[in-house]
C-alpha cells in the first residue's frame, strides 16, 4: 500500500460504502463482493482516481422505507485487490487507511453516497502500528477459545498465538459476530488497548448469553 504520511495527502470527498456488520480498521485488509449496481459503478470510478479511497460506515437503523443515515464516524481503505467475475461482479480488498469523521453528505448525480469528510480526529492512524502493553496474550487467547469453541467458530490457533497485538486484536475486531453496534464501539476505540478492553468486554457478554443468532454474520 502506497503510504501517504501527512494528512494534506486525503481527499476530502471520498465514495462511502454503507454496510452493516463489516468493519475495517487502519492497517487491516477487507475482502468485499461487490454485485449491486450503484457499488459496481462506485468501484469503477474509485479505479480512475489517485488515491483510490472508499470510506466503509456503519449505517443507523432507521424505519423501513427511509434512507439509512450513516454513523459519525467510518473508516477509509485504499482499493488494492480487485478481480473481476464473467457475469460482471467485482471481487475486491480494501487495506485500511484511517478513520475519518462525516461532516456533511455531498449532493450530486453519482448512484452511490459520497462524503466530505475530516480526517484530523484520526493523526494517529497514518503513524506506525500500535502497541498493547497491556496484553496478557495467554488469558486474551484463553478467553478467545472458550468464546470460539460457543460460537462452533474455528481460527488458525498457530497464527493467532504469534501475530503482533495490534494484528490480532483489529483482525478479531473485524471478524468476531458481534452486532453492527459493537463494531462500531471497536472502531471508534480511541488505542488499541481500548479496543481490546472492548472487544473482551464483548467477548465476556456474549459468553454469559448477550449474543443472540440475529447478530451472527
Amino acid at each position: 500500500m502506497r503510504v501517504m504520511d501527512k494528512y494534506g495527502d486525503l481527499p476530502d470527498t471520498i465514495a462511502i460504502f454503507p454496510l452493516p456488520g463489516a468493519l475495517l480498521l487502519p492497517r487491516a485488509r477487507l475482502p468485499l463482493h461487490i454485485f449491486e449496481p450503484r457499488y459496481l459503478a462506485m468501484i469503477d470510478d474509485c479505479l480512475k482516481t489517485k488515491h483510490r479511497l472508499i470510506g466503509m460506515i456503519q449505517p443507523r437503523e432507521v424505519p423501513e422505507g427511509q434512507e439509512k443515515r450513516l454513523n459519525a464516524i467510518g473508516c477509509a481503505g485504499r482499493l488494492t485487490g480487485f478481480s473481476e467475475t464473467e457475469d460482471g461482479r467485482y471481487m475486491i480488498t480494501l487495506s485500511g487507511l484511517s478513520r475519518f469523521r462525516v461532516r456533511d453528505e455531498v449532493q450530486g448525480f453519482a448512484p452511490y453516497r459520497r462524503c466530505l469528510v475530516d480526517w484530523t480526529p484520526f493523526s494517529r492512524d497514518l503513524g506506525r502500528e500500535e502497541q498493547d502493553g497491556g496484553l496478557d496474550r495467554k488469558a486474551f487467547l484463553d478467553l478467545l477459545g472458550r468464546f470460539f469453541q460457543a460460537m462452533e467458530l474455528s481460527t488458525d490457533w498457530s497464527s493467532l498465538s504469534e501475530a503482533e497485538p495490534e494484528l490480532l486484536i483489529n483482525s478479531l475486531s473485524m471478524l468476531c459476530p458481534f452486532s453492527p453496534e459493537d463494531k462500531q464501539a471497536l472502531l471508534e476505540a480511541p488505542s488499541l488497548t481500548t479496543r481490546r478492553e472492548t472487544l473482551v468486554t464483548l467477548i465476556e457478554i456474549a459468553l454469559r448469553g448477550g449474543v443472540s443468532d440475529d447478530v451472527m454474520q
